[in-house]
């Protein structure tokens, strides 16, 4: 796997590190946090995964992670918020843009560094791109975490940002106690649907068991509620209303021609039936959801390219013999790859899991008197005004579309820095009404866009050009 590979690199440069000094101008000075209403924010923890730690656009690094919902809280009630500073751009991988006309994604073959792996205590953001909700009890390393429990793939986030080589205090949890917190945000469960998800039902093969994520958040809840820590929490919201899903499917339903050799629509491999046929109506409405990573294949549908095209990127297969009588993609012989779509089986899998997810995070709240934030609820919203003006916040119309909505980064899962803003705005709307306190709201408006050009690209297209290859070590 490509995505062992990258993980492998990236422990090359945390061990390359762990002697490196610490860089406290990062960090805001101590303080001792101000009370508002009922809450102290004087030692505020946020636990969670990538979206919790800044992570955009593929990777973590310090102009995104300074836009982190946590880190944009903690400004506005003025208190220290350690983070793991990653110097830009980011730990491999940053996905950029090439060309605006025609689209085109670029990666950055430049990595940055960590800046504070030498800092004495456990960071205030704790969140670990790729951790599951397994991982808030239980991941020390990235040798005992899920992925590797359960995928043999290593997941060196947990070394970088938990360090237990050095503090040698535990988990994801363990930390955020040892820091005696006066409030916890906790935000976690979208990777165990998203890693479903986005590889097309195919691996793993199903989303976590909706009885096992209940025990594990409650026993996260629970321990938080013995430790009489005020805590806020996040729903997850549904795949149908990310970009990654919604992108490429009506982009093909508008532009292929689906009267070629009198085909009936995209014939793909289906998990459930084997093979499947989405017309161009269910591709425009979601009934299928052909993810981001298919849209390098988009362009070859209804071509005779064959399998060979597919595996080694030949233009004229026929000159090394090849079959090309086979349509790509209209062919029962040559489907679309499982891998690349969700049909309307696995949409329901993933949807019924969201949903026993988010009634298992309503009823801790409820149990435990936490404050809970309904990001779904806020995710659906914008994502129903996408084709009628968008939705306006400090007068910056957002919508979830790709690239042009404003609310999510190049990698079409992880909110961009102005997304960030508008999730930490949520959570300052409950803690203000659950604490009787008074926090102001960021103007999204002052947050700057975080897509970032790079040199303009020659080509013609009517997809978007991104190489399926900038996914693939793509963590949640």
């Amino acid at each position: 796997m490509k995505i062992i590979k990258y993980l492998s690199a990236l422990f090359t440069v945390i061990l390359l590190l762990t002697s490196g000094c610490d860089d406290y101008n990062k960090l805001t000075a101590p303080s001792t946090g101000p009370v508002n209403g009922n809450a102290d924010f004087t030692r505020y923890v946020a636990i969670g995964n990538s979206i919790t730690a800044g992570y955009q656009s593929g990777t973590l690094f310090e102009s995104a992670q300074m836009y982190s919902y946590g880190n944009l809280i903690s400004q506005q009630v003025n208190t220290s918020f350690a983070t793991p500073w990653i110097s830009d751009p980011g730990l491999g991988g940053r996905l950029e843009v090439g060309s605006l006309s025609p689209f085109s994604i670029y990666t950055n073959p430049n990595s940055g560094v960590p800046t504070n792996l030498n800092y004495s205590a456990p960071y205030n953001n704790l969140g670990v791109p790729g951790a599951l909700v397994y991982d808030v009890l239980f991941a020390t390393k990235s040798t005992d975490c899920a992925s590797y429990i359960f995928a043999g793939v290593p997941n060196p986030y947990f070394d970088l940002i938990l360090r237990n080589s050095a503090l040698n205090i535990g988990s994801q949890l363990s930390q955020a106690l040892t820091l005696d917190p006066t409030l916890v945000t906790l935000w976690i469960g979208n990777n165990d649907v998203l890693g479903y998800a986005t590889s097309g039902g195919t691996a793993p093969t199903s989303p976590t068991d909706a009885g096992q994520f209940a025990a594990l958040f409650n026993g996260i809840a629970g321990t938080l509620a013995q430790a009489q820590v005020p805590v806020v929490v996040a729903n997850i919201p549904n795949v149908t209303a990310i970009p990654f899903f919604t992108t490429v499917g009506p982009q093909m339903a508008l532009s292929v021609p689906w009267t070629v050799s009198g085909a009936p629509g995209l014939v793909y491999q289906s998990s459930t039936t084997v093979i499947g046929v989405a017309d161009s109506t269910s591709l425009l409405t979601g009934g299928v959801l052909v993810t981001l990573k298919g849209s390098s294949y988009a362009s070859l549908l209804g071509k005779p390219t064959g399998k060979f095209y597919r595996d080694n990127g030949i233009s004229d297969p026929s000159i090394f013999g090849i079959d090309t009588t086979q349509l790509f993609g209209f062919s029962v012989g040559n489907p679309w790859p499982n891998a690349l779509i969700l049909d309307d089986g696995e949409i329901t899998i993933a949807n019924d899991a969201v949903a026993a997810f988010n009634g298992a995070i309503a009823t801790a709240a409820a149990n435990f008197g936490f404050g809970l934030v309904d990001i779904n609820g806020i995710f659906n919203s914008i994502r129903q005004n996408d084709f009628t003006g968008g939705t306006n916040y400090n007068g910056i119309n957002f919508t979830t579309l790709y690239v042009t909505g404003g609310l999510f980064s190049l990698d079409g899962v992880h909110p961009s820095s102005r997304g960030q803003a508008i999730i930490a705005n949520e959570f300052i709307k409950v803690m203000n009404t659950k604490f009787s306190a008074n926090i102001p709201l960021i103007d999204v408006s002052t947050i700057p866009g975080s897509i970032v050009l790079a040199s303009k690209l020659n080509g013609n297209s009517n997809y978007f050009d991104i190489p399926a290859k900038v996914f693939e070590h793509l963590l949640f």
